[in-house]
């Protein structure tokens, strides 16, 4: 089952991000990276790279707070709410 949920969720992904994928990898953050075997699966679902965060429970923290430090940047890549 969870290999056919994978394969719907990359077939419902656009192809710009899937051609990302392909060649960059995937890299697991948080909970997820922490269930055994999702890493192997999903190396061969799709035939990529996959890597595991290093502290994955803290990730998300840390890459809010990169994202803050740069409010510019961050301003730059949102989608107006109106």
């Amino acid at each position: 089952r969870r290999s056919s949920d994978l394969k719907a969720t990359i077939e419902e992904t656009p192809p710009e991000l899937v051609a990302d994928i392909m060649e960059r990898g995937i890299v697991l953050t948080g909970g997820g990276a922490l269930l055994s075997g999702l890493d192997e699966l999903l190396h061969q679902v799709t035939g990529t790279a996959v890597y595991l965060s290093e502290d994955p429970l803290t990730a998300v923290v840390r890459g809010t707070g990169k994202v803050l430090e740069d409010l510019v940047a961050l301003r730059s890549i949102l989608v107006p709410t109106t």
